[in-house]
């Protein structure tokens, strides 16, 4: 086959999460009231701050912002986890980052498999986060046993998908048709089934663990337990999910409202509880599982070491500090952040975070002879040469995630785990290494630096 008879990995992952909103929006259909509210909270920030509309554009964020969505699955097993990444390779995801959810009492670790180009980014950012469950957090040996035994037995992908993978992996592409046919068998893998694959006894004893223990064994496969849009105001969307009586949980996970938004802000509305049918023997018997909820984010500038340490550190300092004086957690938060620059040139300036750099209107109008021999960034900048553009966060942040999961899982199911991160058994599971995500970042600054120099030059 020509290779120009092949579909481009973007498009497939285009193809692929349409399909998957599509599903979710049957399956929750409250996911699609979401995909409303964004929609409208998104048109009134773009109609009250034209600037930002301008900046979108020419960022090309304006572009992907509709696109933009991500999805979270958990799966049980190493081989379920490197069948995944698999899976996901077809459609150009890679796996970014590596997050140890055990610190904050959830037994998973994970990554986020997204695209990691680029071009490819600006085509479609659609990234997923995949947990791994930690069967060694089980305390009780014999129930410890008996969900590997029970994972041990099923298989999430079908015979057809594994086939495609192949096709795609030996011969380097699927036709469209292939690539339809390869969609529909993923979307697949990741749909809701009301039918438990346990007891409701069993059920029971692995929910007494943890309930995300129970979410992960007890079913056929890894359902899509939430898709998110991208908001470009997060507390108007918090705001509005309450005017239209959508249960949101209580506050937004991340950094404070910030005129210049940093790293990643997420909120949700609680999980649903939905009717499941256990096969007890004899009979069947219905029950309730909550798992599945909705989530909106909003994403902001990518921080470089330097800038995430200041933020962890920011961060843990309103969570130890005590509520004095009747301060709330969030008023606690946007305390202590007045100390995180909140203006883009300081951000800069002070290495915290990450930038693409480019000659403006004006530095690609001026003469060899007005920037000629100046490589100073701040005084090209300052001049008005060149523009210096945030770089979006495209990944997570483990203590969001564990703040989501959390509130999604109920109130009385805080655990604590006396463990380490397990990065090396994960790699060894996931059959890859995960990339680096500030090296990521730190390439694309770097690149936009390397086509300045050469403009610069001519």
């Amino acid at each position: 086959m020509e290779h120009h008879h092949f579909v481009p990995t973007d498009e497939i992952r285009t193809r692929f999460s349409t399909a998957m909103s599509n599903m979710y929006g049957q399956e929750v259909p409250l996911y699609r009231n979401l995909l409303e509210l964004v929609a409208d909270v998104n048109a009134q920030t773009l109609q009250e701050h034209p600037q930002l509309q301008a900046q979108l554009k020419d960022s090309g964020e304006i572009q992907r912002l509709n696109l933009e969505r991500h999805g979270a699955i958990r799966l049980g097993t190493a081989a379920e986890l490197s069948g995944i990444r698999r899976v996901f390779a077809v459609m150009g995801l890679q796996p970014v980052g590596y997050y140890d959810l055990s610190v904050a009492g959830v037994p998973v670790h994970a990554t986020a498999f997204r695209p990691v180009s680029d071009a490819s980014l600006a085509a479609n950012p659609f990234r997923v986060f995949t947990s791994l469950l930690r069967l060694e957090l089980i305390d009780d040996e014999a129930l410890r046993a008996k969900a590997a035994a029970i994972l041990e037995k099923r298989s999430i992908f079908s015979a057809r998908v594994l086939e495609l993978v192949e096709k795609f992996e030996t011969e380097g592409g699927l036709s469209s048709a292939h690539a339809d046919e390869f969609v529909a068998q993923a979307t697949d893998i990741f749909r809701w089934h009301s039918e438990a694959t346990v007891s409701i006894d069993t059920y029971n004893a692995l929910l007494a663990a943890h309930r995300l223990i129970a979410d992960v064994v007890c079913f056929k496969g890894p359902h899509i337990n939430h898709l998110t849009p991208r908001t470009l105001d997060i507390d108007a969307a918090q705001k509005e999910m309450l005017n239209r009586t959508i249960p949101a949980k209580e506050s937004i996970e991340g950094p404070p409202t910030r005129r210049h938004p940093i790293l990643l802000r997420q909120t949700s509305f609680k999980a649903l509880e939905e009717s499941v049918t256990f096969d007890s023997g004899s009979e069947k018997v219905v029950g309730a599982h909550t798992a599945r909820f909705g989530e909106i984010e909003q994403r902001g500038l990518a921080l470089t070491p330097k800038g995430r340490a200041l933020y962890d550190q920011l961060l843990l300092r309103a969570r130890e500090a005590r509520a004095s004086a009747g301060a709330t957690y969030a008023e606690r938060l946007e305390q202590v952040f007045t100390e995180f620059p909140d203006d883009l040139g300081t951000i800069r300036k002070r290495g915290l975070g990450y930038f693409r750099y480019s000659l403006t209107q004006q530095g690609r109008d001026a003469t060899a002879r007005q920037i000629a021999g100046t490589d100073d960034i701040d005084a090209l900048i300052d001049a008005g040469l060149v523009h210096a553009e945030p770089i979006i966060y495209e990944d997570f942040l483990p203590v969001s995630a564990a703040g989501i999961f959390q509130s999604n899982l109920g109130d009385d199911d805080q655990k604590s785990y006396q463990v380490s991160a397990a990065k090396a058994a994960f790699e060894e599971a996931l059959g890859a290494k995960v990339n680096d995500e500030f090296a990521l970042y730190e390439a694309a600054q770097q690149r936009s630096l390397e086509q300045l120099t050469l403009q610069l030059k001519q």
